[in-house]
């Protein structure tokens, strides 16, 4: 989710900026306090007001698209008050290949 939001971000700002930083920061802030259904409509009204082509805003779009897609699995502050980790990206993509592995015949081990 979070390389979502760097990419919707950099539509804004530039790659090296504190306010990418920023941007991406305020909206994980929001998933976490358990905001999430606020994130996509502002970050479109953001990409609206500056008037981006559908070229430019496509970042924004498919990232408020992941966001609203995913809402019943964004309850990202029942998580943290059970006390379960938090993935990455990178881990996710690990445990997504692992389970397609085990599907083909390789068991945990």
């Amino acid at each position: 989710m979070i390389e979502y939001l760097w990419k919707a971000a950099f539509v804004f700002y530039s790659q090296t900026s504190t306010q990418a930083e920023a941007w991406v920061s305020k909206r994980l802030q929001l998933l976490l306090e358990g905001k999430s259904s606020s994130v996509p409509p502002g970050m479109r009204r953001s990409a609206i007001l500056p008037k981006l082509t559908s070229q430019q805003r496509k970042p924004v779009d498919t990232c408020a698209r992941y966001l609203l897609n995913n809402a019943k699995y964004l309850k990202y502050e029942d998580y943290l008050k059970a006390g379960f980790p938090m993935a990455t990206g990178v881990i996710e993509g690990g445990c997504r290949h692992l389970i397609k592995d085990r599907q083909h015949g390789y068991h945990w081990g």
